[in-house]
């Protein structure tokens, strides 16, 4: 392989990446609407993990490779390219507003899911029962999700009014959808792989870094360009839930299927400094959430100006390691 076809290759899976995972959320959120769910559980749930497919992609791909330091970087720079650039970029579109129930429980949630993260990484090792306890508690938090979004349903009429109100879309229609964006994302990240880490290494960086910077920012191209419709067009509950739900999903589905999958081993920088430079960004933006009840524009450009810091940091000083 050359530079060009290489180039080539990087283009076209994140092309592939970013359709198929359009076309999975269409599916996906047009089964949800037909059960009434709420545009909050829906960023949460079906949106979070619709855009965090080629993040699991990416990183299983890369797992059953052997290349733990991108399947580890990857989730690590998605989670700080989506609370940092996206959730920046969101708020000076407009200033994301937080409901109480977000800042109560979501929030704190990913907060302490970032932080599970250590014990299982500080020995450089993700193991197969490790991977496991991971999914485990993904799955509890879906079901604690689930039974919330029953009880929201019937407790609120307005829910059942707007359930009424769904145009009725062809069942086969969407689960069809949902196929095809889940073939269409395991292509993408294969090519993605394969174009990624030859122009990396050409260029001289590490895998760790290939995974914090041109797959992370690739990967969440999907939670991109959900966020800014969602800010546009005033969706809150959406774009927060999105930004929030796929944040956990990363840090819980992505790395503990890739673990259960294939056990593997990590770099010292993953399991040091990139590591709390996610838990700080975690912390930081939880913190300003806190204080206003939102995401200011103002806050938005402290989000921008710690991603571009933070991409600085890696491609300048630490290109290499």
């Amino acid at each position: 392989m050359n530079l060009f076809w290489a180039i080539v290759l990087l283009a076209g899976g994140l092309l592939i990446l970013w359709k198929a995972a359009d076309v999975l959320v269409d599916g996906a959120v047009a089964l949800a609407k037909k059960l009434g769910i709420s545009p909050l559980v829906i960023g949460l749930t079906i949106v979070a993990m619709g855009t965090s497919a080629p993040e699991a992609a990416a990183s299983i791909a890369a797992a059953l490779k052997g290349i733990g330091d991108i399947a580890v970087g990857d989730v690590y720079g998605s989670n700080i390219t989506n609370l940092a650039l996206i959730g920046g970029l969101c708020a000076l579109i407009r200033p994301i507003q937080i409901r109480l129930k977000v800042l109560r429980r979501e929030i704190p949630v990913m907060l302490l899911v970032a932080l599970l993260l250590w014990p299982l990484m500080h020995n450089l090792h993700l193991s197969r029962l490790e991977g496991i306890i991971l999914l485990t508690v993904f799955s509890t938090l879906i079901i604690l999700t689930a039974f919330e979004s029953r009880r929201e349903k019937l407790n609120n009429k307005k829910a059942q009014e707007n359930q009424n109100s769904t145009a009725i879309i062809n069942t086969k229609k969407c689960i069809l959808f949902v196929v095809i964006g889940l073939v269409g994302l395991a292509l993408g990240a294969d090519i993605t792989i394969r174009g990624a880490v030859f122009i990396g290494e050409r260029i001289g960086l590490s895998k760790a870094v290939i995974g914090l910077t041109i797959i992370a920012f690739g990967t969440s191209l999907p939670e991109l360009a959900t966020c800014v419709v969602a800010s546009y067009r005033a969706e809150h509950d959406l774009s927060i839930g999105n930004l929030v739900g796929s944040n956990i999903f990363n840090s819980l589905l992505v790395l503990g299927a890739s673990g259960t999958i294939r056990p593997f081993g990590i770099g010292p920088r993953l399991a040091g400094v990139d590591y709390w430079i996610l838990v700080i960004v975690s912390a930081g933006f939880a913190c300003l959430a806190l204080i206003g009840k939102r995401i200011s524009r103002i806050d938005g450009i402290i989000l921008l100006c710690a991603y571009t810091g933070y991409m600085g940091y890696v491609l300048i000083f630490t290109a290499g390691i």
